[in-house]
């Protein structure tokens, strides 16, 4: 079986990951915005503490496969689908001069390594790198060397985002911002291509559908419940054309979809970035969203395409129990009752965790009070150095794309 993400805690026997490379030091002041970035990550440092991530992951018995291995292997057996990749990829970088897209064509054809051509497609190129001139004499002048013609893809370390694997399917995402929509492209082409995954994943929702989505706001709570937030990057019209496509498949076991409505704010971005599941019972949550919080139950409707939608009035606690068919949750308030601990870690990812198994998970190490919590709370923490990655806003859960997990036993 190609995928199998039934929930958010079973053990993990495969993970999906991308070694951030030279795309972080084409970073610059200028383009952080842009480019969705508060700072530059020194990439020394943040390729060993990636390394260390996933060395944790080994060690606990996780095969990690990379992303740019997969892509690669796609490109390297088909010579037809390496023109029609890279001319996507040109198109939809944003290339308007057509001269232009013919020169980066020929110069990026000429990469013959497989890997080495990917990694340049996610580094960006550079006007220089071309050694031509356009014919149009003003922007010839104007345009420097050192100008991206393709921009760098800097947030592709965060695998979690373009796509998400639901059951023995897949959300492949619409991303919220321009800047990362090409992410879903390595996506598309290893998931409609690779031998692991060709014919062998439904799709749910696929990047061409309007309305944006994100992999950061996608839990999966059990085999019949998914959790979605409404949030910065995930729209409800994106959640409701989810919802449609993974009712209308007869092999799809999920029965309830829980829509999350979160702040709409960069410091929440996903709902991931304040609630993780860590045990079977417990779960990781930012306190700052329990004042806000709207929860709304999505069912299969009675007619084909209808969806009956109902808004509880529950707290959180008792949803998430009412729908795991436990007594009750325990949710552990990232920096406990210290708010000013509270913020600081959750905007380092302190609610963001990776469940290695059930009660065992990968944090960053800067968190260490809510750290601490989760240990006084029997959970197991691996923790990893994060100086560098966190400065990308995002954490464990965010830098990995589960693929396989066991099915959950209930204690």
């Amino acid at each position: 079986m190609a995928i199998q993400v039934k929930s958010e805690i079973g053990k993990l026997r495969q993970v999906m990951l991308h070694r951030p490379d030279k795309e972080l030091e084409h970073l610059v002041p200028d383009d952080l915005e842009r480019l969705l970035f508060d700072d530059i990550p020194y990439l020394k440092t943040a390729q060993n503490e990636h390394d260390l991530f996933a060395g944790i992951m080994r060690g606990q018995g996780v095969e990690v496969v990379y992303l740019e291995d997969l892509i690669a292997e796609v490109l390297k057996e088909n010579r037809e689908l390496k023109d029609q990749f890279i001319r996507q990829f040109i198109e939809e970088g944003n290339v308007v001069d057509e001269r232009m897209r013919d020169y980066l064509f020929a110069y990026l054809n000429e990469i013959q390594d497989a890997k080495e051509l990917v990694l340049k497609l996610m580094s960006g190129v550079r006007a220089g790198e071309l050694k031509v001139r356009t014919k149009r004499p003003l922007v010839d002048l104007i345009k420097t060397d050192n100008q991206f013609i393709l921009d760098p893809i800097p947030n592709l370390y965060f695998t979690r985002d373009p796509f998400a694997c639901i059951g023995n399917g897949v959300s492949l995402n619409r991303m919220y911002s321009r800047t990362r929509r090409r992410e879903t492209l390595f996506g598309k082409y290893v998931l409609e291509n690779h031998p692991n995954f060709a014919g062998q994943t439904p799709f749910y929702y696929k990047r061409e559908f309007p309305y944006a989505i994100e992999g950061g706001d996608i839990l999966n709570l059990s085999n019949q419940v998914l959790a979605v937030g409404i949030s910065q990057r995930t729209t409800a019209e994106a959640i409701e054309l989810l919802a449609q496509n993974i009712f209308a498949d007869e092999t799809s076991e999920i029965e309830t979809i829980l829509a999350l409505d979160i702040p709409a704010i960069r410091a929440f971005m996903h709902l991931d970035t304040v609630c993780t599941q860590v045990d079977y019972d417990k779960f990781t949550i930012h306190p700052g969203i329990l004042g806000t919080l709207r929860i709304f139950e999505i069912r299969k409707g009675d007619k084909k395409g209808e969806l009956k939608v109902a808004e509880t009035n529950s707290s959180l606690e008792e949803v998430l129990a009412s729908h795991l068919k436990l007594d009750s949750v325990t949710l552990i308030q990232c920096g406990g009752k210290d708010r000013i601990a509270s913020e600081r870690e959750q905007w380092n990812d302190g609610s963001n965790t990776l469940c290695i198994e059930p009660g065992k998970v990968v944090v960053y190490d800067r968190n260490y009070v809510t750290n601490q919590i989760l240990r006084d709370n029997g959970v197991i923490v691996l923790e990893m150095a994060s100086s560098e990655l966190s400065r990308g806003r995002g954490g464990p859960r965010c830098m990995s794309m589960p693929l396989v997990r066991e099915l959950i036993i209930t204690p």
